[in-house]
């Protein structure tokens, strides 16, 4: 699974003869309530995520912000909806672009020039680098201190493995099957859920005070998902009981590998 939780019915789990690879205990609870059995059940300790997350910083922080025009010493916010943006971007900017927010933005537009363009006719109230559709995401996450976007089960796990409290918002206009992501920041300590990006100042600002700030910093802390790490021997061993152990990794042409299908969701 590559959410956090099934959104049933038929969405991820269904009442097939299938294994189901869970990254949160919500998905176990409810591959169990679908019937599946234990044996069908695997618990990773998070979402499946690129191995450049956990690679360590190349740069020093400081100099790496300076570079980009930021202040080494400022609370710094990246700000990303996935690979094609959002117009809730601009809001955001907008409404912490006073220098009584102290705190500076980096903005990953995506492929949306329009929002890329708009934000950068904002008037320069606060530090801020903008940039359009990257692969450069841990660089820029290893140089924030918190993260603002949308509760995708991607960007929620990318940014909490590198160490980022965040801020989602949650109301009738969420994908649904996102609904749950929320609900696990706040069940988990992780980050703040508001109900509308409108209130983005506020919910930035008591995010940040210092005794509530190391409180989610440390609870992110906490988190250990190496689950790509994880993956390839579970699927090793779901594999091993359907083929010979010298087969496994790598079936020679000829191998029928269709009637797998009923038994994998990848």
């Amino acid at each position: 699974m590559t959410d956090i939780a099934d959104y049933p019915p038929n969405f991820w789990i269904e009442r097939l003869d299938q294994y189901v690879i869970c990254g949160s205990d919500q998905a176990v609870r409810q591959a169990r309530a679908c019937g599946l059995p234990e044996a069908h059940i695997v618990q990773t300790s998070g979402m499946i995520l690129h191995p450049r997350f956990y690679a360590p910083p190349s740069r020093d922080r400081g100099e790496e912000r300076a570079r980009m025009g930021l202040r080494p010493d400022l609370p710094t916010g990246l700000v990303l909806f996935g690979g094609e943006g959002s117009t809730d971007m601009v809001k955001i900017a907008r409404l912490l672009n006073k220098p009584s927010n102290e705190l500076q933005l980096i903005l990953l537009c995506g492929r949306n020039e329009a929002v890329r363009r708009e934000i950068e006719a904002l008037p320069h109230r606060i530090p801020r680098f903008v940039e359009g559709f990257t692969r450069d995401v841990p660089r820029y996450m290893a140089l924030a201190d918190f993260f603002i976007g949308k509760p995708g089960p991607g960007c929620i796990s990318e940014a909490l493995a590198m160490g980022l409290p965040v801020i989602v918002e949650r109301n009738a206009w969420t994908l649904a099957h996102e609904r749950y992501n929320a609900d696990w920041i706040e069940e988990q300590g992780v980050g703040m859920v508001t109900h509308n990006f409108w209130q983005i100042g506020r919910t930035v600002r008591e995010l940040l005070e210092p005794e509530r700030f190391r409180g989610f910093r440390a609870r992110v802390s906490a988190i250990r998902n190496t689950a790509v790490y994880e993956i390839p021997d579970v699927l090793e061993k779901i594999l091993g009981s359907y083929f010979p152990p010298q087969l496994v990794g790598r079936p020679p042409i000829g191998v029928d590998l269709g009637h797998l299908d009923d038994h994998l969701c990848f």
